[in-house]
């Protein structure tokens, strides 16, 4: 249980939503958990439980609210960043690993064995790793119950149950009803090609500025933003699957919409989805710690919720980071284009068949793995040789599992290995550990756009020594401090700098 009693009954007494998603409220009474901002009666203190996650609520026999959907909650943001073993795993958990290949496979690719990975889980949010990952399955159950009309066995593999038999012994245990009577609210909307699942996050979001920075950004045809949206494909077991993002902000969720979804690794697809709009993050905490100081102030203010743009593939980003060294954000993109249309796998020719006539807007091709550009002549496309190197050599390392940029490694053992990596210098190092490796206080200190940015306010800032004492005073949120100068300068999105652009 949570151990801060106090503070967590004040919590739910003035239902704060700030705690949504830390902190989780257990009313023996009931035998229900709830988030701290449900609107029911304030329970009585001699009847109440705080746990940290839904797993450890869930373990002990309480059912999640129907009114207020505690399982459903973003996240603990905290969780996202820590390097340490426990925020590692369960980042691993909700990438669906235990699902594919089990907790030994998780306490492996940790360097700890299974049973000090459950003492460790346990000590820390209450919950074992099988039982976290019983609750995630659930949670995605409910959704795809809700929301579509595929048969019950293909929910219950799709959510990542082994059987249809634990699949219905988990809803019953943890909803107290069957799959049949969750799913009948299911709205007339979902289809047996299209699913849409709704992602939660803690308001405010900033969608806008978060599809301005990705739109000239996007590779063609892998990635565009259109109509408000942000459209990718993404590679599946020699598949591929089209996902769609659309913020919500009067229902405070985005969209996340899949285009002839495979039936698996949804929770990999949703989880991933996730980090491209940074929805873990708690822009409030941002806010807190960045509001104050005489430069960010008026930036945070201006723009409340401002995200760091993450990705769904780390190496997607780190190839197209490398390929944005030296040359402007439109010159990166065109090459990229060029890169995805000579090595990447067309979407006609993917075993799901999704075409580009089933496909919105101008989506071809899913990216070239890792193996695939190690293997090939990067050289031919027109890019400078050194440049091709450098993706080579990254491609290797990361085919050969010596570089990890999923965002569940230790994102200070993946810089160094970055960096020890020919034609990776600083610049790109702390691009990729910001947006790929999930790192909110990376900093390229020598990003041009961010130096031309901050000199706008303090002239003195436009050097960089300067500039990087500076942002002494913004850790830990060094990143989204980045984002605020970045976007608050109308030439960022066309910046060129010797280490690198805005790529």
């Amino acid at each position: 249980m949570h151990t801060d009693f106090a503070a967590c009954y004040r919590a739910v007494a003035s239902r704060d939503a700030r705690f949504d998603g830390r902190v989780y409220t257990a009313v023996e009474t009931t035998r229900i958990y709830c988030r701290p901002s449900c609107p029911a009666r304030t329970p009585l203190q001699h009847h109440v439980r705080f746990y940290a996650h839904p797993a450890a609520a869930e373990r002990d026999g309480f059912r999640p609210c129907r009114r207020c959907r505690p399982e459903v909650s973003p996240d603990a943001p905290d969780w996202d960043v820590r390097a340490d073993v426990a925020g590692r795993a369960l980042r691993l958990i909700a990438d669906g690993l235990i699902d594919d290949e089990g907790v030994a496979s998780v306490a492996a690719r940790l360097g700890v064995t299974p049973r000090h990975l459950h003492r460790l889980l346990v000590a820390e949010v209450g919950a074992g790793p099988l039982a976290i990952a019983r609750s995630r399955r659930a949670q995605l159950a409910r959704q795809l119950l809700e929301r579509t009309d595929w048969p019950v066995t293909r929910v219950a593999f799709a959510a990542g149950f082994s059987s249809v038999r634990q699949f219905n012994d988990t809803l019953q245990a943890i909803y107290r009803c069957t799959p049949t009577r969750l799913r009948a609210s299911r709205p007339a909307d979902a289809g047996p090609d299209t699913l849409t699942l709704r992602l939660g996050y803690r308001p405010p979001l900033a969608s806008q500025s978060l599809l301005a920075y990705l739109a000239p950004r996007a590779i063609p045809g892998v990635e565009e933003v259109v109509g408000g949206c942000y459209r990718r494909t993404v590679a599946q077991d020699g598949g591929a699957v089209v996902l769609e993002l659309e913020a919500v902000p009067a229902r405070r969720h985005v969209l996340l919409r899949l285009h002839s979804p495979d039936p698996r690794r949804l929770t990999r697809v949703a989880q991933r989805a996730r980090r491209i709009f940074d929805l873990t993050a708690d822009p409030s905490a941002v806010a807190e710690a960045l509001g104050g100081d005489p430069l960010l102030g008026p930036l945070v203010a201006s723009r409340p919720g401002l995200r760091v743009p993450g990705c769904y593939d780390g190496f997607e980003l780190a190839v197209r980071a490398i390929l944005g060294q030296q040359v402007s954000v439109a010159a990166a993109t065109t090459t990229a284009g060029r890169l995805v249309a000579a090595f990447g796998k067309p979407l006609d020719a993917a075993r799901t068949g999704v075409g580009p006539q089933r496909v919105p807007g101008g989506l071809t091709h899913t990216f070239p793995d890792a193996a695939t550009l190690a293997a090939a002549d990067v050289a031919s496309i027109g890019m400078p040789s050194r440049r091709a190197a450098a993706v080579r050599a990254l491609a290797a390392a990361v085919a050969e599992d010596r570089v990890v940029l999923d965002g569940t490694a230790d994102p200070a053992m993946m810089q160094r290995r970055l960096a020890r990596l020919p034609g990776i210098g600083p610049w790109t190092v702390a691009y990729v550990a910001l947006r790929a490796l999930r790192d909110p206080d990376a900093f390229p200190a020598s990003d041009l756009g961010l130096l031309r940015a901050a000199g706008r306010y303090d002239p003195a800032l436009e050097d960089q020594r300067a500039l990087a004492a500076r942002a002494e005073a913004w850790r830990p949120w060094r990143g989204y401090a980045a984002l605020h100068l970045w976007t608050s300068s109308a030439t960022a999105h066309a910046t060129t700098d010797r280490q690198g652009p805005l790529s």
